[in-house]
């Protein structure tokens, strides 16, 4: 078969028709009564359809498959992003160029066409693909065009970069996008993140003598089992454990110090989302710090994350020397502290008193975590030097999923090693859509 379309396209296009292709299933299987030549025939079929797609125009010749109908549609929104025409005197005829262009009212229509034909999560990886291949940024500075996108957090960090620029006539339609992504992720990750440190906060406030609400029976029949009588067939509870009752003060101190460089844009819209829900937990004191070369504490902004997203300022440098000295002259209670910096470790700043701030806070009782990054999009780039140092620190770096942030968070809040993922293994990845497996 031909491959002559770029490889970055064909694959980023392998994926996207891979996904198209799961709408269409292949029905049965061979060896089934009389329908096994049938089946296998189907079988061959739909193997043929999927090659066309991702190949392109170009692929009709070597597979000898025809598209028609949807098919037919889902090929050409594909090759106006991934390409599938010959360029105008390409050399050889080989080369290829997409053709979606920059004019708007194409790109709308084509918007158009991807929500008809694909999934609303392969939508989004097109969209996406749209963005950075075609620099198509600027046409989101149009309120009709937003309107015709599909919602997602990539989406969401593309219009952080260009808050700055944006007209006025631009701003709401931006922030009711960012909204809906916000409150999608809060209905995904709040309940739990709740649930799992306020189960943290009372373990925290373990004690010998509790109340009889609050004895913790579990741990207490394990701790006296050796106090087991056969003949009574029953456990003598020598010494009850259990907690303290949730007070109504502050026990914990979380600081979230974020790095909002480019890269790092799907890990601020998460922590904007989970510092908001940390701030709404009455036993928890939470500060939301952001910066690049330059430090802002968005604190008084918690109790609405879109509000916090649009006071960052995504690029620019990046000076975690400064950022961490800001947040250690806000530590008051360093063994109730937690700091949790998030960043891909690359500093503009002075490393070794970025190295030495982060020393003393741990020596001082602060529970210090560094998140490499925050998202779903995979293992990051980052400072292996950096990351390196303050693990030896006892301060180790990884990359964290938001599924995995509240465990982390009650590990670092109980004082319990941290749920760190198999150094060997790639950061967790949720595929782009249900079913793919990053092939077809």
């Amino acid at each position: 078969m031909t491959t002559s379309r770029e490889t970055t396209g064909a694959k980023e296009r392998q994926m996207t028709a891979a996904g198209a292709g799961g709408a269409k299933g292949v029905g049965g299987h061979a060896g089934h009564g009389g329908r096994g030549g049938h089946d296998a025939h189907d079988a061959h079929d739909e193997r043929l359809r999927r090659w066309r797609l991702v190949l392109g125009p170009d692929g009709a010749e070597s597979t000898g498959r025809a598209l028609t109908g949807q098919d037919a549609a889902r090929d050409g929104a594909l090759s106006a992003l991934y390409g599938g025409g010959k360029k105008p005197g390409g050399r050889g005829g080989t080369e290829r160029s997409a053709g979606l262009g920059a004019s708007a009212p194409a790109v709308a229509r084509w918007l158009g066409d991807i929500r008809t034909y694909f999934p609303g999560p392969v939508v989004q990886v097109m969209q996406r693909d749209a963005i950075d291949r075609l620099g198509l940024s600027a046409l989101l500075l149009e309120p009709e065009m937003l309107e015709a996108v599909e919602p997602d957090v990539h989406l969401v960090g593309t219009l952080l970069s260009l808050n700055k620029a944006m007209p006025e006539t631009t701003r709401e339609t931006a922030r009711a996008v960012v909204r809906k992504v916000v409150e999608d992720l809060e209905r995904r990750l709040a309940s739990r993140t709740r649930a799992t440190l306020t189960g943290a906060l009372d373990r925290s406030a373990a004690t010998a003598r509790p109340r009889p609400g609050d004895i913790d029976w579990d741990r207490t029949i394990r701790a006296n089992l050796k106090n087991y009588l056969p003949e009574h067939r029953t456990v003598v509870p020598e010494r009850l454990l259990g907690h303290r009752r949730a007070a109504r003060s502050v026990r914990k101190e979380v600081i979230l110090c974020i790095d909002q460089s480019g890269s790092m844009a799907a890990s601020v819209v998460h922590a904007a989302v989970f510092g908001a829900v940390l701030a709404s937990m009455r036993t928890l004191s939470t500060r939301l710090v952001v910066f690049d070369t330059a430090v802002a504490d968005l604190t008084d902004q918690l109790d609405d994350p879109v509000d916090v997203l649009f006071g960052t300022q995504l690029g620019g440098g990046t000076d975690i020397n400064r950022a961490l000295a800001y947040c250690q002259s806000r530590i008051t209670r360093p063994a109730d502290t937690v700091v949790v910096l998030i960043s891909d470790l690359y500093e503009g700043g002075i490393r070794d008193e970025m190295l030495e701030r982060a020393a003393a806070m741990t020596a001082s009782g602060v529970q210090f975590v560094t998140l490499l990054s925050l998202s779903d999009e995979g293992a990051p780039a980052y400072d292996r030097a950096h990351a390196a140092a303050l693990g030896a620190l006892g301060a180790p770096a990884f990359a964290c999923t938001p599924d995995l942030f509240p465990e982390v968070m009650a590990a670092a809040l109980e004082k319990r090693p941290l749920p760190v993922p198999d150094p060997g293994a790639d950061v967790p990845f949720r595929p782009p859509y249900p079913g793919h497996q990053g092939g077809l």
